[in-house]
């Protein structure tokens, strides 16, 4: 089944050709040498990149190959000015990035509902003959013509924007948690790369207020690499604030898995390192309490962690206050003490 989550498209824009100018003479009944009065021709229409936030992925882009702006329109006579080109507007979800195919210079960056950058700029419109009147030539018999238009590919590239990003291996219970934390609906079953898009979930927090959870898809070892699923999700865990590490209270060895994660992304992007971390042990329903106390200890003290269940709800509150300090900058409670009393 093809999936309707695409965060990646090549699209040949270009910008629209500046109008000419006008080269006219005023002629009238009584005005029979009447002087230059050309006017100037419109400018082409810009390429423009808007936010908007109707749109999470970049689906409605995938079969538009190509995005032109219009032509302006030449000058006429009696000073008249040429019609602008209208402007070709690509709306984009937020969190997109346009890039140039060939270097992967980064040419524009879209964050902000509204927020609204030009790509290309379209031509400039010529000068019509009156400008070029002076005391020494009052017939000019020349207009400017209108500027080319600019002519690219280019790279629109969607990293989701969250913030709270799930980060950990297929089946260590981020949809799940997804699930019962927000709204969202995400594909769960009990085998690996289950969630094969970013799914978001808006999680409801104390007076109204809430942030955003983003479950991207599992990583696993060699990912950064290319294996499994690859780097076709690592970019999106770029724009998150921060990121949860969920490992099962069943691994082999907790922090090894986390190791593991961690050398991930610092191979794809070393800058995801200093994005703030907390660690969340889920499952902990199916571990007994002399093993929950076992599995906390090996955890290093400066490492905000949680221990919780998303079947039964254990933990849950806990885990969100941690989130939403987390994210407001406050101190981060200890949790220790309440997962050893599990």
């Amino acid at each position: 089944m093809t999936s309707n989550f695409i965060d990646y498209v090549k699209i040949n824009t270009r910008s629209g050709r500046g109008g000419a100018g006008s080269s006219h003479f005023r002629r009238e009944k009584h005005v029979p040498k009447g002087g230059p009065d050309g006017g100037d021709g419109g400018r082409g229409g810009h390429v423009i990149l808007r936010g908007d936030t109707q749109h999470w992925t970049l689906l409605h882009l995938k079969y538009q190959k190509h995005i032109f702006a219009k032509d302006g329109k030449g000058g006429e006579g009696g000073r008249r000015s040429g019609m602008q080109g209208e402007d070709a507007v690509i709306s984009v979800p937020l969190g997109t990035i346009a890039k140039d195919p060939e270097t992967g210079t980064v040419l524009a960056e879209i964050t902000q509902e509204g927020q609204e950058i030009i790509l290309l700029k379209g031509g400039r419109g010529g000068l019509g003959n009156t400008n070029f009147k002076t005391s020494t030539k009052q017939a000019p018999h020349y207009a400017q013509p209108g500027e080319a238009g600019e002519d690219m590919w280019v790279v629109l590239e969607l990293k989701v924007l969250a913030d709270v990003g799930l980060v950990g291996f297929p089946n260590a219970g981020k949809s799940t948690l997804l699930s019962v934390i927000s709204a969202a609906t995400p594909e769960i079953a009990d085998y690996a790369f289950t969630t094969l898009v970013p799914n978001l979930g808006v999680v409801a927090y104390r007076d109204y207020r809430s942030f955003v959870v983003a479950d991207i898809p599992g990583i696993i070892e060699g990912a950064s690499q290319g294996k499994g699923l690859g780097l076709r999700f690592l970019r999106h865990i770029e724009r998150n604030s921060i990121l949860l590490f969920l490992v099962p209270a069943t691994a082999e060895n907790i922090m090894t898995e986390y190791e593991i994660l961690l050398n991930e992304l610092k191979l794809f992007n070393p800058s995801l390192l200093d994005k703030t971390r907390i660690l969340a042990i889920s499952k902990s329903d199916l571990v007994d309490e002399k093993q929950r106390k076992k599995l906390v200890k090996k955890i290093p003290a400066d490492l905000p962690y949680v221990m919780f269940s998303s079947i039964t709800q254990h933990n849950l509150t806990e885990l969100k206050d941690l989130l939403w300090n987390t994210l407001q900058n406050e101190a981060i409670p200890s949790l220790s003490a309440t997962s050893e009393e599990l």
